[in-house]
């Protein structure tokens, strides 16, 4: 089963495309059953697209607020990503391209958005409507912070992924 979207089209499975703000290049990838997702929740994924940059900064501004706790997940990514030894840690350190004096704040700063995960039929308070992955050096470092919002843009979950 499928129906129709003005912005995505025929919603029935995946749709994904890359965005291009900044100097970051996003794959954004919705992943719906038809049969499942409402109209309304399509509409709030679109809009969270147009929004891109908006919310990008808001995720931003939420990581800075977490280097107070040495236990938050952006703390361990941080430590992971620029305290490790070996290619990966060099690739990341050399994908810092800020100097404020503030090696943590400006890791943060360097981040890449990577990927967007919209999933419209997640589409209640406190479920995952949309996930947020970054990287420093993605393509020579593995290890990720993902963020999760819900469909209000509250946050669900920050996690370190390895």
């Amino acid at each position: 089963m499928s129906m129709e979207h003005d912005y995505f089209g025929l919603v029935g499975d995946y749709w994904s495309e890359r965005f291009q703000y900044a100097d970051q290049d996003v794959e954004v990838v919705l992943d719906a059953d038809a049969g499942l997702v409402s109209t309304a929740a399509l509409d709030a994924a679109a809009t969270l697209i147009g929004e891109l940059e908006l919310v990008d900064d808001e995720l931003r501004t939420l990581f800075v607020g977490q280097l107070d706790s040495s236990a938050s997940p952006v703390v361990r990514f941080l430590r992971a990503v620029l305290d490790g030894e070996g290619d990966e840690a060099d690739a990341a350190a050399g994908a810092i391209t800020r100097d404020s004096g503030d090696r943590e704040i400006d890791a943060l700063r360097s981040l890449s958005l990577v990927r967007v995960d919209l999933r419209p039929d997640a589409d209640r308070d406190g479920e995952t409507f949309a996930e947020f992955e970054y990287g420093l050096a993605p393509e020579d470092v593995d290890a990720r912070l993902v963020a999760t919002i819900d469909i209000g843009r509250e946050i669900v979950d920050v996690r370190h992924d390895a």
